[in-house]
């Protein structure tokens, strides 16, 4: 099975995308990593419930990283935490290329990543409470009040969230984006999940986007959320 893009599709409940897909142009690298590991490491977000344990070869909790972006982070975090499996899901083809790459060089085997919209791998491939873990670290924050509609933490998706994770599970939020911090941490006080920091989880390194908000003076902003047992 080579990588081909997937066709994105959209949640008829959810029209508005919450992501600009950004394909983009791949280094002979990155190329190369995408053909050869993509047919063992690969998961087209077409709608399909999914096996986890057949998709990574064992039992073991499970982490949802949306929104892995070059990957850096994602693969961090991966190699500090081998006893959990963990999916991490992108539309951005160089980024999915890229993480590939260092999770071979890293010789990290137990992550596996998913091409497409994440609202359609929660809500019609991943059962529910199968995952132990949901990490949302810097997803676009559409800083403009016309645009702040497309953010991706809405009430229905803190709700979707929470049906997959399994009793005492966590969602784990960082954003540089004051107002958005605002808005999830007023959207956690309805949903069915309970705020249990404002602290940063010691297992989340600094991600590409933190470091460039840094680097222009905004601070990052945690939230972290369980379900209850």
């Amino acid at each position: 099975m080579t990588y081909e893009p997937v066709p994105q599709r959209v949640l008829p409940h959810a029209p508005l995308q919450t992501f600009k897909v950004r394909r983009g142009r791949l280094t002979a690298g990155q190329a190369d990593a995408l053909a050869r590991l993509w047919p063992r490491w690969g998961v087209r977000v077409e709608g399909q419930p999914l096996d986890l344990d057949a998709l990574f070869g064992r039992s073991a909790p499970r982490v949802l990283d949306v929104g892995c972006g070059m990957g850096e982070a994602t693969a961090a975090a991966a190699a500090a935490d081998p006893a959990r499996d963990l999916l991490a899901v992108d539309v951005h083809t160089p980024g999915l290329a890229a993480l590939l790459r260092r999770l071979e060089a890293d010789g990290t085997t137990w992550v596996r990543v998913a091409d497409g919209d994440a609202r359609v791998l929660l809500e019609a491939m991943l059962a529910p409470a199968s995952l132990d873990e949901v990490r949302v670290w810097f997803p676009d924050p559409w800083p403009k009040a016309r645009h702040a509609k497309r953010r991706l933490l809405t009430p229905e998706f803190l709700a979707l969230v929470a049906a997959r994770l399994a009793p005492g599970g966590r969602l784990s939020f960082a954003t540089d984006w004051p107002p958005y911090a605002e808005e999830v941490e007023a959207l956690l006080r309805d949903a069915p999940l309970q705020l249990v920091s404002r602290e940063r989880p010691p297992s989340r390194p600094v991600t590409r986007f933190e470091q460039q908000g840094r680097d222009a003076g905004r601070t990052a902003h945690d939230l972290v959320a369980v379900r209850a047992a």
